[in-house]
């Protein structure tokens, strides 16, 4: 039987934010330095996990760092979030276009926002390859805890061992080698075709 691969969304598949993107987040909401990504940080969790929406995440914010943003603030900076993190690797899409051609079984592991999850959906045709879409803000489980690991391996319906985890962090990577997971950390596509070509 063909293993599996259950792949990590940022930083694999979709490129982490640019300079670009976090310079127009911290222009649009007019405050920069550390706090602002303290904030943003700190308060990612619960957001990624469906526990708060994108203008209560933004209030969030501005409380930590003692400013205030208006609905209009609110919305632009949602906007802003969610294309500082929409750019893709070219040579990872086509690595799953043709890893769809072959047969292979796959399934994508993110911590993500809905309003992210939802933009994905509608402008990445791709996401069609992953009959397992295993996103933080719908299953309630961000990684690395291990729930989010375990809710995978039961959508995919496969013994842990049978799957291999590929994710550019190496917490989260160990999380899945910890539930019986095989895990590749990710480095550049190349490593990772030629650790696939050995995953059988």
């Amino acid at each position: 039987m063909t293993g599996t691969v259950l792949f990590d969304l940022f930083g694999v598949i979709a490129r982490h934010q640019s300079t670009e993107g976090k310079n127009r987040l911290t222009r649009t909401a007019g405050v920069a330095g550390p706090a602002f990504w303290d904030a943003y940080w700190e308060l990612r969790p619960p957001y990624d996990r469906g526990e708060v929406n994108g203008p209560g995440y933004w209030r969030q914010v501005a409380d930590a760092i003692g400013v205030r943003f208006d609905d209009h603030r609110i919305a632009d900076l949602v906007e802003a979030d969610i294309a500082s993190w929409s750019a893709v690797d070219d040579t990872m899409v086509a690595l799953i276009e043709e890893l769809t051609a072959t047969g292979r079984h796959m399934g994508l592991l993110s911590n993500i926002p809905e309003e992210l999850a939802s933009h994905y959906e509608a402008h990445h045709a791709w996401l069609k390859h992953f009959p397992v879409r295993a996103f933080s803000c719908r299953m309630g489980h961000a990684k690395p805890e291990r729930a989010a690991y375990e809710w995978c391996q039961h959508a995919l319906r496969t013994e842990p061992d049978r799957i291999l985890f590929v994710d550019d962090r190496a917490d989260n990577v160990r999380a899945a080698e910890e539930l019986g997971m095989q895990g590749h950390l990710f480095t550049t596509p190349d490593r990772l075709r030629q650790a696939l070509s050995q995953w059988t």
